[in-house]
């Protein structure tokens, strides 16, 4: 059954705070619950999840009143969550979509990807990991899991790689991008980087699109990932 929608839900959610709804479409009540419970440790109340387990369930209620961050499954009672994604996103460009599936195939991730989805995590990865993810998304990022990332790469022609590996042996972190790494994955936010570094927010931001780009991640959790695989940061 469909929830009934809350009143909170019609109104915009004050400057700092969350994005409500969240839409979760996930069949399995085991991972519904950890999925909740995930949410909630981020500051989401349980009020501001809405919990459907089809995408018959999530289209009923998308059709009553939008949301303002999904994660979706993609293997569904009643469907491919990959038809659902395509919906959301012609209805919002700039929705938050991450795809939380068991499905690891090339198929299913280049499709999900394809339809719009913003990010994509496998559940099989710990609660941090998927909270990371859902705080990527929250602030604009790309999160895509290391497994899938390697999967991707794999797709890329010789050539491109190729050229990617020798731009990656260029690029080395510099010191301050080091020390800003290091407090990513401390977890700490932009915000709370400017002040430990006495930088501007802005001109974090720019040290870690430039981290990104030099690492060829989209988040700040393969950031982290590709940084420790290099020796960069420990």
């Amino acid at each position: 059954m469909v929830p009934s929608i809350n009143s909170n839900f019609l109104s915009a959610p004050s400057e700092g705070s969350l994005p409500i709804p969240v839409l979760v479409v996930e069949d399995e009540p085991l991972l519904q619950r950890r999925l909740q419970l995930v949410l909630m440790s981020l500051g989401y109340a349980e009020s501001d999840l809405v919990i459907v387990g089809s995408l018959k369930e999530a289209r009923d209620f998308l059709s009553k009143q939008p949301v303002a961050l999904a994660l979706v499954d993609l293997e569904l009672p009643d469907g491919n969550g990959r038809s659902l994604i395509l919906e959301m996103r012609a209805d919002d460009p700039s929705l938050g979509i991450l795809v939380v599936s068991a499905w690891s195939s090339e198929d299913a991730i280049l499709g999900a990807l394809r339809a719009g989805a913003t990010g994509y995590v496998l559940k099989e990865r710990d609660d941090l990991e998927v909270s990371l993810s859902i705080r990527s998304v929250l602030r604009g990022g790309a999160p895509i899991d290391p497994f899938i990332a390697r999967r991707i790469l794999e797709l890329l022609p010789v050539s491109k790689l190729d050229s990617m590996q020798v731009q990656h042996s260029e690029q080395e972190l510099s010191e301050r991008e080091s020390a800003i790494l290091r407090l990513v994955a401390d977890g700490m936010t932009n915000r709370e980087i400017a002040d430990r570094v006495s930088l501007s927010r802005f001109t974090v931001d720019t040290h870690i699109k430039r981290i990104y780009r030099k690492l060829a991640v989209s988040s700040r959790v393969t950031a982290v990932q590709e940084a420790k695989a290099r020796g960069w940061i420990v």
